[in-house]
């Protein structure tokens, strides 16, 4: 923003504009809209930004995001505790939900190996699905990692941990076009992908 702009509202546009996919013309947008707003409308929003940061967190089961110890998935007794859905982020979990076909539950890996970036298997939630295995509930895990580089290295690595320990390891029947991302996916095409899985 130019020079002229008050400086609270110059720092408001950038933060705004570090969120991803919100470029400078947004941000800037966004911070003028925020300008327009009532006082109360402005202090709900900061209360929800600040209720979300500091009440949500990781279910202790699934890593997916809840302000529960337990996310709703994982203590539905009617979804298949047998069938685990290994996904990279919680946006993916929010992708199958769409579809109301799968009745498993998820794991949530909270990124995808990148030594390039320095992200390794001990920055992942590896550990926390191995723990799951070993009660011999789980017959097969699903790996639904993007059909990228980091996605494949992912699931390839995440199988050779489970194969040894007698578990069906699938991968997703991608109808996605490579380096496609799941939440942007349609319910028809998730579906289909899940239902067309492949052994690893």
């Amino acid at each position: 923003m130019a020079d002229h702009n008050a400086l609270p509202l110059v720092i408001l546009a950038e933060k705004f504009a570090s969120l991803p996919g919100i470029g400078m013309k947004s941000a800037q947008r966004l911070a003028y809209h925020v300008m327009s707003m009532e006082p109360e409308a402005v202090e709900d929003f900061a209360k929800a930004l600040i209720d979300a940061k500091t009440q949500v967190r990781c279910c202790s089961v699934c890593q997916n995001l809840t302000e529960k110890e337990v996310c709703p998935i994982c203590s539905d007794p009617e979804r298949d505790s047998s069938t685990i859905c290994v996904v990279e982020s919680p946006k993916d979990v929010s992708a199958f939900e769409r579809t109301h076909e799968f009745k498993g539950v998820y794991h949530v890996l909270h990124g995808l190996l990148s030594p390039m970036d320095g992200i390794t298997p001990d920055r992942l939630r590896v550990r926390e699905l191995l723990s799951r295995i070993g009660d011999g509930k789980v017959k097969e895990v699903i790996m639904a990692t993007n059909p990228t580089v980091e996605g494949d290295a992912t699931a390839l690595y995440v199988a050779g941990l489970l194969k040894p320990m007698g578990i069906k390891v699938s991968r997703l029947a991608f109808g996605l076009p490579v380096g496609g991302i799941l939440e942007y996916a349609d319910e028809v095409t998730l579906y289909k992908a899940l239902e067309n899985r492949n052994d690893m």
